[in-house]
């Protein structure tokens, strides 16, 4: 039985500029974070040749050709994990529409838990361009490439994308005090509105030639955040997230709507030095940037919403538990 635990994450800023028709040409850049709350995969052995998979459905099948979770089929297929097997995937958080990655985060822990059955050990970065490769080339999601490298990663990334395919994910190292710092910063709150990103990442998608500006902006802003954060300047990213809030919700129609941007408004009311939805927009989570002694009135004001305490994680995805032994033979 192998048991993968795979963080979620955290887009703070530049998000948008990892979608391929953008980067490709001009390249992208993203500075993102994982957090302490995760997607767990476990696969067992079965004594049969079915294939169970358990997630919010239950399918029972013998081919993994006829498997409907179209995450779950690939991975068995790119693993050569064919028969036999019992997959559970669990999360620590709503599964769709969160704005923290976890549609990623199941491929990249799928991929490391299929894989160590397999008796393979793969690196991050060979678990994100796989995961890449199902989500994007095989399924056809209209997804950037951040999610999965911070998921296999961990950390806090200073993520460049292209120009052309090449990704370089570069991991900010903070001494202890400022990691605290800006943990200490950072707050979760649930709007309570759940969306599909598709719609949305597909309409920046087609507006990439008339939103030029913005998402070059955006990737600047990345860039600058990222370059600031390396020297210890920790305050920089509550007014770069409210910066690139403000130039992303220009990005695509739903990326905002007036709930989130009367929440938003409270945040920075109560004292917040930025506040955005996580993802790409909609819905999900609000992400606050708040010094602590403010912290307690952007409670206040954000009474109606259910806050997620998170720390950082720096481990990326990993297996918690490996027991092989072909317990039939």
């Amino acid at each position: 039985m192998i048991v993968t635990q795979t963080p979620l994450r955290i887009g703070l800023v530049g998000g948008g500029t990892d979608l391929p028709d953008y980067y490709l040409d001009h390249g992208g850049r993203v500075l993102n974070c994982a957090i302490d709350k995760y997607v767990y995969v476990i696969v067992k052995q079965r004594f049969d040749d079915d294939i169970y998979v358990n997630y919010s459905k239950k399918e029972i099948v013998s081919s993994v050709d006829t498997l409907q979770h179209d995450l779950v089929r690939e991975s068995m297929i790119m693993t050569g994990v064919k028969h036999g097997v019992e997959i559970t995937m669990l999360a620590d958080i709503p599964s769709a529409g969160s704005g923290l990655g976890s549609s990623s985060s199941v491929t990249v822990g799928l991929l490391h838990a299929l894989s160590a059955y397999q008796g393979r050990q793969l690196s991050g970065e060979e678990l994100a361009e796989q995961a890449c490769t199902i989500e994007i080339d095989i399924c056809g999601k209209p997804i950037g490439k951040q999610d999965q490298y911070v998921a296999a990663l961990g950390g806090i990334r200073d993520l460049r994308f292209g120009p052309g395919p090449h990704v370089i994910a570069e991991e900010i190292e903070l001494s202890p005090v400022d990691r605290r710092d800006l943990q200490g910063q950072i707050m979760l709150f649930y709007t309570g509105v759940t969306r599909s990103a598709d719609g949305i990442l597909r309409e920046q998608s087609a507006n990439v030639a008339t939103t030029l500006p913005q998402l070059h902006s955006l990737r600047d802003l990345a860039a600058a955040t990222s370059e600031r954060l390396r020297a210890g300047d920790i305050d920089a990213i509550g007014g770069a997230i409210r910066r690139g809030w403000a130039t992303k919700r220009q990005l695509a129609s739903g990326v905002s709507s007036n709930q989130i941007d009367r929440a938003v408004d409270l945040a920075l009311e109560g004292g917040a030095s930025g506040a955005k939805v996580t993802g790409a927009g909609g819905g999900g989570f609000l992400l606050v940037i708040c010094p602590a002694e403010h912290q307690r009135a952007v409670r206040r004001n954000l009474a109606d919403m259910r806050e997620l305490p998170v720390k950082l994680d720096r481990l990326g995805s990993r297996v918690v538990l490996n027991v092989m032994r072909d317990i039939w033979s």
